[in-house]
């Protein structure tokens, strides 16, 4: 079978936002021509139909079940990005993804609060000494190449997790991907997203197949729990 690429969703947008202070612009109103007269409306009552009766809406239609596999097709396809969505290990890899976004933004919100405080100590005028001024200033350019370099660490880390977890998801789902082809006796798979397919037999897509099948290997590749202990 042909080597596949796994993309897990996993994005990272890290960076310090200036604040801005926006001038507020007064709206001007355009003066009214002298000659034009305000006309004057009388509201309009909708009109009452005594036989009208409340419009009851349509029942929905009930999901219909998923297609089965057509017997003898010997190609099917699968979503990798829904299987990346839907199934145990990528949940969990999303969540190590946001675990450690949300430390790296934690860290950088931080240090943009101090660079802030400088900032504004800094511009208080006339208030601060010529050796307070100099140090604010230090103080200043110390955390902004401080938050440059966290910036620049943070965007490495958060790489680094995204090319691991890519690899592990890709080790473990390839043997269930392989296994559940094997078992359908088929001679292609086809990824959905990277195939190019127009339109495909709904009873081909496997995608659902193989998440149940991803995560049951995944349950079973977790230790025991230890019974309790009685006392």
């Amino acid at each position: 079978m042909r080597r596949f690429t796994v993309a897990v969703v996993l994005s990272l947008a890290l960076g310090s936002v200036p604040t801005f202070a926006l001038a507020q612009a007064k709206p001007t109103t355009p003066p009214a021509p002298a000659t034009q007269k305000p006309v004057t409306q009388k509201p309009t009552t909708p009109p009452v139909f005594a036989t009208q009766k409340p419009v009851t809406p349509a029942p929905q239609a009930a999901p219909q079940p998923p297609r089965p596999f057509p017997e003898g097709a010997k190609i099917g396809y699968m979503n990798i990005p829904r299987i990346a969505a839907e199934s145990a290990e990528g949940k969990a890899s999303t969540t190590r993804v946001n675990a450690l976004r949300e430390k790296k933004l934690a860290e950088l919100n931080g240090k943009n609060k101090q660079l802030e405080t400088a900032q504004q100590k800094l511009s208080s005028g006339g208030l601060l000494s010529e050796e307070a001024r100099a140090t604010t200033t230090k103080e200043v350019e110390r955390l902004t190449v401080e938050i440059q370099r966290l910036q620049q660490d943070a965007e490495a880390e958060m790489t680094e997790l995204q090319q691991q977890l890519q690899l592990e998801f890709q080790r473990k789902l390839s043997p269930v991907i392989q296994q559940v082809a094997v078992e359908k006796g088929l001679q292609i798979l086809l990824s959905q997203t990277d195939a190019g397919m127009v339109w495909a037999d709904p009873g081909l897509d496997l995608t659902s197949d193989i998440i149940k099948r991803f995560d049951a290997a995944a349950a079973g590749a977790k230790p025991p729990t230890p019974p309790a202990v009685r006392h």
